[in-house]
């Protein structure tokens, strides 16, 4: 059975957290989602989309579930992964004040969980006076540093000097939270293989796709997915080298690659536009292919 992708939605208190799973719950991506969250209370779902109430869960009408976290994360995820039918992805709101790498230690422990990576927002508003703040900055920085991909929220402008300090923290490549883009396609790994369709680009993020019978040097791959752009987030697909074939795959700071049989280099690619370009990735592939 393929493992469920299970992604962590971290922040502090205020970043939007909350807001940005009413919309994953709102939006028309035709996904099973299962959403573990802290309090059923700030979930603020259209009465319509409800389909029933248990104890500490809500079904709704789209085939997506919520239910809150309880004491034990493990139990938690003993219960997502026994579900029938099983949801298509898991989606974990951390605390406010919780540390996400522990969560996808978690997660990651789970054989039959996927890692969908952490996903970090900050309040672009409130960020420095938390950074200044001794007794919660510890926290923001944790949650910062663990994170695959940042989202700077409540702004519409990325300031230049605070994207080099989220960096200087250990953000890989910060970026503005898209209010219209769907998100689905940027925290979900629901982008196809470039073999048979194509990946139809959305302005708010930058996707490429390749597709060859080019045979890569194993030696090198590993410092190839090193050096890749900053601003890539996902990569997914099949790499044929001279040392058999890989299925790789990439969330922001994670990178997994497994040997599996193919006869093609197959890979696909997505990050947000703000940090990366379409042109940007095929220079690196290019250069290094």
């Amino acid at each position: 059975m393929i493992p469920l992708p299970a992604t962590i939605i971290s922040g502090y208190l205020g970043a939007g957290k909350t807001t940005l799973i009413n919309r994953l719950l709102a939006e028309d991506h035709g996904l099973r989602l299962m959403v573990i969250v802290n309090d059923f209370g700030a979930i603020n779902i259209d009465a319509e989309l409800i389909g029933s109430k248990g104890d500490g869960t809500i079904a709704l009408t789209n085939g997506c579930v919520c239910c809150t976290m309880d004491s034990d994360l493990f139990m938690a995820l003993d219960d997502v992964l026994a579900r029938d039918p099983r949801p298509d992805h898991l989606i974990i709101e951390a605390s406010g004040i919780a540390d996400p790498a522990a969560i996808a230690n978690a997660v990651i422990s789970e054989p039959d969980l996927g890692y969908g990576g952490i996903v970090t927002l900050v309040d672009a508003d409130n960020i420095g006076g938390l950074l200044a703040d001794p007794l919660v900055a510890p926290q923001v920085t944790q949650q910062i540093a663990a994170a695959d991909l940042v989202l700077l929220n409540k702004t519409d402008t990325a300031d230049p000097a605070l994207i080099d300090r989220l960096k200087a923290l250990g953000a890989r490549a910060p970026a503005l939270l898209d209010r219209q883009a769907p998100l689905a396609d940027l925290l979900f790994d629901v982008l196809p293989l470039p073999r048979g369709r194509s990946v139809a680009p959305h302005p708010a993020y930058a996707s490429w796709q390749h597709d060859s019978d080019r045979v890569l040097d194993r030696a090198g791959l590993g410092d190839m997915l090193a050096a890749r752009p900053e601003g890539l987030y996902r990569l997914k697909g099949f790499i044929r080298t001279d040392d058999g074939g890989y299925e790789v795959h990439i969330v922001g700071k994670h990178v997994q690659a497994r040997r599996r049989q193919t006869d093609r280099t197959s890979l696909v690619a997505l990050g947000p536009a703000d940090r990366i370009t379409r042109e940007q990735i095929e220079d690196w592939w290019a250069g290094n292919a």
